[in-house]
């Protein structure tokens, strides 16, 4: 496997989370208020503590996909992602990631500075967004989704879950390739909670490297917070903080390359023990 850009093999990385939504499952609305106003200022201050707090990516979306979430319209997307991202990109080099699965919003995202695009979708939902990203020269994680946000949690089933979800992968990382996006500018993200139950999560989260070796890529996931966690541990979402860094800890110590969290300085601690328990095992998971 050749190195990554994005997620490099030398590190945990470490991606933060930054919602401009008013309905996302964790933390929606906490920058937009009436009328769809997104306090930028409010927003910027909230990605720089990311980045104070050691995160290598942070990753901004305008579009909640959540399960049951509509989709909005990409103008709105734009409006409420662009001018944050280009306030991040200017003020530091901390790579800034757009999640987004529309390639018109990836366009606005990467013009105002973002230097990855994290698409849920895999790129079923837009092939474009791949040429988009060719093009700037951006990387690309490819997320596994069946369907859309807002029926994924229909009729869920698998066979096989990790082989299933890593020939999907496979399937997205081609159609990568084809658009001209070489595989150190990829990584794939086993969608946890996207059209899963917990027993697929649960599979998934405990198989970073066979996902890893079945996709040829590296691997992120991002835990934190979901419904899954709470199925497990019976706590709301307000009090899953400690389930999210155990599954991170897990999910780094069985292989993965990077988690997707909102308590970065958390995630920080719990995977640099995992990572380096990992390590003295000997076999680099």
């Amino acid at each position: 496997m050749v190195e990554s850009t994005i997620l490099p093999s030398y590190r945990v990385t470490v991606v933060g989370v930054l919602n401009l939504t008013p309905d996302s499952f964790s933390d929606g609305g906490r920058f937009v208020g009436p009328g769809e106003r997104v306090d930028v200022e409010a927003a910027l201050e909230a990605g720089h503590a990311l980045a104070a707090a050691g995160a290598h990516v942070i990753d901004v979306g305008g579009e909640s996909t959540r399960p049951g979430a509509r989709p909005v319209p990409a103008a709105l997307e734009i409006a409420r992602i662009r001018p944050v991202i280009e306030g991040l990109a200017k003020a530091s080099e901390i790579p800034v990631s757009v999640d987004t699965r529309k390639a018109e919003v990836a366009e606005a995202a990467l013009e105002a500075g973002a230097r990855i695009v994290n698409d849920v979708s895999g790129l079923s939902h837009d092939p474009a967004l791949a040429t988009v990203a060719a093009r700037f020269d951006a990387g690309l994680i490819l997320g596994h989704l069946r369907g859309e946000p807002a029926t994924m949690q229909r009729c869920v089933h698998f066979e096989d879950v990790l082989e299933e979800v890593a020939a999907e992968l496979r399937a997205s990382a081609d159609r990568a390739r084809g658009a001209g996006i070489p595989d150190e500018r990829l990584g794939v993200d086993p969608g946890l909670g996207f059209g899963k139950q917990l027993p697929h999560n649960l599979t998934l989260l405990a198989s970073g490297a066979e996902l890893r070796q079945r996709t040829g890529l590296p691997v992120l996931v991002g835990p934190s917070r979901k419904s899954f966690l709470g199925e497990q541990s019976g706590d709301p979402l307000e009090a899953r903080g400690d389930a999210t860094l155990a599954a991170c800890s897990v999910a780094v110590y069985a292989g993965a390359d990077g988690v997707r969290v909102h308590d970065v300085a958390a995630a920080r601690r719990a995977t640099r023990l995992a990572r380096a328990l990992r390590d003295t095992r000997g076999d680099r998971a």
